[in-house]
């Protein structure tokens, strides 16, 4: 999810806020929209190409014409946890959407403080949470948390920024909420995802709607359904639906083929 080693990296609290939120001036067209300019280096096959940063707050790398995202590291913990955060994104919405089975092993990718992995283990009682993250502050952090619950079904995994880690077809369903614009090897990282999945598996994306002007968070931390399925389905993940549920954010269902 970059620049750093880690699904979230910014210096502070405050620089986490300061990247998210939506400043006044800014006018610039999605960066997907935009032709590549003729100084621009050329796209690889792989959809990758490398030029001068369009927004401050992304990386010189673009991917199918997306800029990719500066991260969050341990640093922004406080803000994934924020207290108004489950009525704010709705995320008891979410969690019913998902529509999971008691034996379900979900993935939560990009776990960072466990905030998602806590809520969905009781729901999956006969099965397991694995919360994928690059950070060992972060999984230092849901060991704790583990610890202090005695939710015995979660499995804390050490990724890398191209791979969860995570056995073949050994998932039903791998939960991304807010992390896959600033990977930045998003096409390695679902590609892993992909193999991961067991046939039928599902991927949950969750990012924030960039067709919605009034969400109040920076274009570049938000992405277009139309863009995330141009991204995803072009590692071999098959688009279900749009869940147009939540206040502020896309609820995007993929899956891998049987």
């Amino acid at each position: 999810m970059h620049h750093s080693t880690s699904y979230f990296l910014y210096s502070s609290y405050l620089l986490v806020i300061g990247a998210l939120l939506v400043a006044p001036a800014c006018t610039q067209p999605p960066a997907e929209s935009r032709a590549v300019t003729a100084h621009a280096l050329a796209t690889d096959s792989s959809g990758y190409e490398t030029r001068p940063p369009q927004d401050p707050n992304g990386i010189s790398k673009y991917y199918h014409g997306r800029q990719i995202a500066h991260v969050m590291g341990h640093e922004g913990a406080d803000w994934l946890e924020r207290p108004n955060r489950a009525e704010e994104e709705r995320t008891d919405l979410l969690l019913r959407a998902l529509k999971l089975k008691p034996t379900d092993v979900v993935a939560d990718l990009g776990a960072g403080t466990g905030f998602f992995t806590f809520r969905i283990s009781p729901l999956v009682p006969q099965g397991q949470v694995l919360a994928v993250d690059i950070q060992p502050e972060m999984l230092r952090s849901i060991e704790s948390t583990k610890a202090r619950t005695k939710l015995t079904n979660v499995v804390p995994i050490l990724g890398t920024t191209k791979s969860p880690n995570l056995p073949a077809k050994s998932v039903d369903l791998v939960l991304l909420v807010d992390a896959y614009h600033e990977f930045d090897h998003p096409r390695e990282m679902m590609l892993a995802v992909h193999d991961a999945l067991r046939p039928g598996g599902r991927v949950a994306l969750v990012e924030y709607r960039a067709e919605d002007p009034q969400v109040p968070i920076k274009r570049i931390h938000k992405m277009s359904m139309e863009q995330a399925r141009r991204e995803l389905e072009d590692v071999g993940l098959e688009f279900v639906e749009n869940i147009d549920e939540l206040p502020q954010q896309h609820l995007l269902i993929f899956r891998r083929p049987r």
